[in-house]
């Protein structure tokens, strides 16, 4: 748990429990992901979209939020970059999740009673390899910790769901097999997002996002990126993503590690000046 932002947060909430907006329903992995940053003393705030948790945020609807940005094995969701940008929000954190993937069901079920499976089509997907070994019907469903609730409510002998492990302590299911996802390292990243007016402050920042635009003049990129050569700086993303605006035409999110803000500060105004155009999503401690 990060214990600084946590308090921070806290504070800043008095009495009540801070409300944290995440993309999916209760028992969900963004669920799992806010509870490892923040703790469990936290209100979800469960939103249909990514679009929609920038939305609660921006309308004070939750205090911060939680989004998925890149996946270990899927890759970047190039969505929540064009969110980043087009919202006034900022980045005041991160926190990595490992991706552990249970089957469940109501209790008094065993394998053998099962014929169907629900889950989300990308959990059902990582499970491939383990789900294959049966004849089970598999069933595709919005949300891992949705299918585990329905197959909760409806109390079916033969029917169990793919999902995390906070998904069956919330609805009272047994996990039957855990870890079936073939890819056993699968992690995925996480930004914390407040309002762009937060007060709350990075305490020990190491890590900074950022987005630049250039003037598509050859050697642009390389000009913006050159100053960082002789730095302790390490650029460790580089993501492009279109412009609706303007067709073939491209941003740059980039993510900068470094050990001295002094440096980094130096090193920013640098770039700044090599781009036509930079902003700074935060200032914030490097996740784990």
């Amino acid at each position: 748990m990060n214990e600084d932002l946590s308090r921070q947060i806290a504070a800043r909430c008095g009495d009540r429990k801070p409300k944290v907006a995440i993309q999916g329903f209760e028992g969900c992995f963004h669920q799992i992901a806010a509870q490892q940053t923040l703790g469990s003393n936290i209100e979800i705030v469960p939103c249909a979209t990514f679009r929609k948790v920038a939305q609660c945020i921006e309308d004070g609807t939750a205090d911060i939020g939680i989004m998925a940005i890149e996946n270990s094995i899927a890759g970047s969701i190039l969505q929540n970059y064009s969110i980043l940008q087009n919202s006034s929000l900022k980045i005041i954190g991160e926190t990595y999740l490992l991706i552990q993937q249970h089957l469940m069901a109501n209790k008094g079920v065993r394998i053998e009673d099962i014929e169907e499976v629900q889950s989300h089509p990308i959990a059902l997907l990582q499970c491939v390899d383990y789900l294959d070994q049966y004849e089970w019907k598999l069933v595709e469903t919005e949300d891992t910790a949705l299918s585990a609730r329905k197959v909760a409510e409806t109390g079916s002998q033969n029917v169990a769901a793919v999902a995390g492990e906070l998904a069956a302590e919330l609805f009272g299911l047994e996990i039957l097999e855990r870890e079936i996802n073939t890819i056993k390292n699968n992690h995925t990243r996480f930004l914390i997002l407040a309002p762009k007016n937060s007060n709350v402050v990075a305490h020990n920042a190491n890590k900074a996002s950022l987005f630049i635009k250039t003037d598509h003049a050859h050697g642009s990129l390389f000009k913006v990126l050159q100053a960082m050569e002789n730095s302790d700086i390490n650029m460790s993303k580089l993501q492009s993503y279109p412009i609706p605006s303007e067709p073939w035409h491209y941003m740059f999110h980039i993510d900068l590690e470094f050990g001295n803000v002094e440096v980094f500060v130096h090193t920013l105004e640098a770039m700044r000046n090599a781009a036509a155009e930079l902003y700074v999503y935060g200032v914030y401690q490097k996740g784990n």
